[in-house]
């Protein structure tokens, strides 16, 4: 690999040519031409609207919400799933392996950042309702200072570790040489990651996705460019692709601390408040509600990011082939769930700023609308890949002869099936982080991931023998369990499962209504005067970024 340039030089370069003219290129594009995802999201509410399925007013609001989320989560998960088509094509199906092995310690940043980041988006839409702008600011320093401290010894030993790490899930020498170097450099980028979650919350909270999408989308779109620079033109491989992840973090980093301590971003316009950067980082009270609900979410995380090793040690058991088929699956899943980004968020925020305003009743109407709302539009999402999941599946290989093609499409099959429970659950996920009833989500994942889907795969790749046997005292022989490898058939079930379960135990907490009376003990005390905490921006200079731009 050629030596690569000063890093100091590579941020300049990242900044001054590549993120802002493509922020300024898709600002200009979203203002000039018909933005086809808020379209579609918008027919699909109206058209429930029209069925009495749900309220049209709810259904617009929530539309000005999830869609900058939704573009955002496509803009993401689509630069996910090029970074490995790059590599596929690149080097092979041993580097798709590789970074497959890999993903899930870089998954860590986001367990552990959206982790804060669910305390953050809870205290902050609550604050933002309420109009406590200082407690605002107070919550917003205290995710930055939690987001620091518990990512920087994720990226240490990356470092440090990469390979010794990697072995862990597989003994394929070139998927574990492909896998450590693409660790060591992307986990540069974690405490960066992070912090861009609490960014984006904080956005959200204060009713503003338009924004987060268009600096975390323009960031994605740098990403692309950069590792099709660093992986085609300098032919640095999956070094190049975690390189091309972790700049791209820093400047989104940038731009979100800049625009909120400005109180605007150049081009941007304003944001919907200003904070002050220098406060207490350690408020005692902030920081314990943050650990409090956050935990819960980032165990929710964890659950995610930690089923991923277990499953990655199982699909080993498969072969090469169906590892690399296994990440072109989950990838797409990734563009699939898409909309979740935007229905979750939108959820959390509208409930929260109702609750806020203690209009129980209007969040508890605006939980049960998104969630019919999301079923729709994930509906809309999983026929169009299914339809399409041959050709997608092609992009991912050096020929249309790669074995793991075949494998790859059938799984995307399966996810087409699951996703469609993917969207209750998150759905319903939304007022239950909103109100700080965040420990049944984790619950359900948990079940879901480690009770089924794990065990199924299981039955995938080795099937289950367990000989007959005599109990002692009541001398009972329990009857000979032979259950044959499943295949394949193990991997979609354990799909399914994966989403069925937490769907179906998150609807049953919503229609509870517990959550409502548990959000009581996180609710402000409203009327707090604006201080040296945040100043929201004065609406007769703000860009009407939910209005006009919308249209």
């Amino acid at each position: 690999m050629n030596a690569p340039p000063p890093i100091s030089w590579l941020l300049a370069w990242v900044v001054a040519v590549v993120v802002e003219p493509t922020r300024r290129l898709s600002r200009w594009l979203i203002d000039r031409t018909p933005n086809p995802v808020h379209l579609t999201i918008l027919w699909i509410g109206l058209g429930l609207a029209r069925l009495g399925l749900i309220d049209r007013k709810r259904a617009e609001k929530t539309t000005e919400l999830a869609w900058p989320r939704v573009l955002t989560g496509i803009a993401r998960m689509s630069k996910n799933a090029v970074d490995v088509a790059m590599v596929g094509v690149a080097v092979g199906t041993s580097a798709v392996a590789g970074v497959g092995f890999a993903s899930p310690f870089w998954g860590l940043a986001f367990s552990l950042g959206g982790g804060v980041a669910g305390g953050t988006i809870a205290l902050v839409s609550q604050r933002y309702g309420a109009e406590a702008y200082e407690e605002l600011g107070r919550a917003v320093r205290s995710s930055v200072f939690l987001a620091v401290v518990t990512t920087i010894p994720l990226s240490v030993t990356f470092w440090f570790y990469a390979e010794p790490l990697v072995s862990i899930l597989t003994s394929n020498e070139a998927a574990l040489a492909e896998g450590a170097t693409y660790l060591q450099v992307v986990g540069l980028g974690i405490p960066f990651a992070a912090l861009n979650l609490v960014g984006s919350r904080v956005l959200v909270g204060c009713d503003d996705a338009y924004t987060a999408m268009l600096v975390r989308g323009g960031g994605a779109v740098a990403n692309i460019v950069l590792n099709v620079i660093f992986i085609f033109g300098f032919g640095w491989g999956v070094a190049g692709a975690a390189l091309g992840t972790v700049l791209a973090n820093v400047a989104v980093t940038t731009m979100f601390t800049l625009g909120l301590v400005w109180g605007r971003f150049p081009g941007m316009g304003e944001f919907p408040v200003q904070l002050a950067p220098f406060g207490s980082y350690t408020d005692p009270a902030m920081v314990r509600d943050i650990v409090e609900i956050g935990t819960p979410v980032m165990l929710r995380n964890l659950v995610w990011t930690t089923f991923q090793f277990p499953m990655l040690g199982i699909l080993d058991m498969f072969g090469e082939n169906t590892v690399a088929g296994w990440v072109i699956a989950r990838r797409i899943w990734g563009v699939m769930n898409a909309p979740g980004w935007g229905f979750g968020l939108a959820s959390s925020s509208l409930v929260g700023q109702q609750l806020g305003q203690n209009n129980e009743r209007e969040a508890e109407a605006y939980g049960r609308d998104i969630i019919r709302f999301a079923v729709a539009t994930y509906l809309v999402s999983a026929i169009i890949v299914a339809v399409s999941a041959e050709q997608l599946v092609l992009l991912f290989a050096q020929d249309a002869t790669s074995p793991e093609i075949p494998i790859a499409r059938d799984l995307v099959y399966a996810a087409c099936f699951a996703i469609i429970f993917q969207a209750v659950s998150g759905a319903a996920a939304g007022p239950l982080d909103a109100s700080g009833d965040t420990r049944i989500p984790f619950v359900s994942q948990f079940i879901g991931q480690y009770g089924a889907s794990i065990p199924f795969a299981y039955l995938g790749a080795a099937g289950l023998s367990v000989s007959s046997t005599t109990v002692p005292v009541v001398g009972v022989t329990t009857p000979e369990i032979a259950i044959p490898a499943l295949g394949l058939w193990g991997l979609y079930l354990a799909f399914v499962s994966e989403t069925a379960i937490p769907a179906a135990i998150n609807y049953w907490r919503f229609r509870t209504n517990k959550w409502i009376r548990i959000s009581e003990a996180y609710r402000p005390d409203a009327g707090d005067d604006p201080a040296d905490g945040a100043t929201p921006v004065d609406e007769t200079t703000a860009s009407p970024q939910h209005k006009d731009d919308d249209d």
